[in-house]
């Protein structure tokens, strides 16, 4: 029976969380996801859940496969992981404990408006090629932490892209501003690595990010229902 598995491991660094990914599909190992959430993500995750999951830079792995395909294909990443300061790593077996642990991933963007929920969220879609992504998440992580708004890195490490929430006020332009600045940031960032970028949902006009509030992702979706959104 072809079954799929979650798995989930935490890091001190996101440089540690990056450099796993990447080794882990270099490795050939068949992962369908790997999904990495930096400290801050886990932070409004565990507010907008009550969860109490550690609050360090976290990955994510989805195996496709029989139940001991997938288990030997974990036993190799978390020896990878293991050899990048990886900790707590969590296999679940139970189907409803896999929902759950998916479901964090899940409801992302959702979640960082549990932090600021008067905030409108600008979102940045970056790509590079998967040998930059550890650089490019570096130093775009040193900018976000230096800023006086608060941003989330949410990446699809499995495939080099990655997007930042960048939660501001929408009534005070110096924040609007920064937002921007930030945006630029990554975006010139990525292009100098021979990256890409994109516009996020078609929800906005360049420079390749978008500006949402929930208000307005609840409009999008139809109603308040969570979606797997970014």
């Amino acid at each position: 029976m072809i079954l799929a598995q979650v798995a989930m491991c935490n890091f001190p660094t996101i440089k540690d969380a990056a450099d796993v990914a990447i080794a882990t599909m270099h490795s050939g190992i068949q992962v369908s996801r790997v999904e990495l959430l930096d400290e801050v993500q886990i932070r409004a995750i565990n507010l907008a859940n009550d969860k109490k999951l550690p609050g360090i830079p976290t990955l994510m792995f989805e195996f496709v496969g029989t139940e001991a395909y997938a288990r030997e294909q974990t036993q190799i990443v978390q020896k990878i992981a293991s050899e990048h300061n990886g900790s707590d790593f969590v296999f679940a077996e139970d189907p409803e404990e896999k929902k759950e642990l998916w479901k964090i991933r899940k409801e992302a963007l959702w979640a960082c408006f549990a932090m600021k929920p008067q905030f409108e969220a600008m979102i940045t879609d970056v790509c590079v090629p998967l040998s930059h992504l550890a650089e490019l998440i570096s130093r775009s992580k040193q900018e976000l932490d230096a800023s006086p708004l608060t941003c989330t890195v949410i990446a699809h490490a499995g495939d080099g892209n990655f997007h930042v929430v960048v939660l501001f006020d929408p009534t005070e332009e110096e924040q609007r501003r920064e937002a921007e600045r930030l945006n630029h940031f990554m975006v010139h960032t990525a292009l100098s690595m021979e990256g890409t970028s994109c516009i996020f949902l078609g929800l906005s006009d360049p420079p390749f990010s978008s500006t949402i509030s929930i208000q307005h992702l609840a409009k999008e979706k139809g109603n308040i229902k969570r979606k797997n959104v970014v």
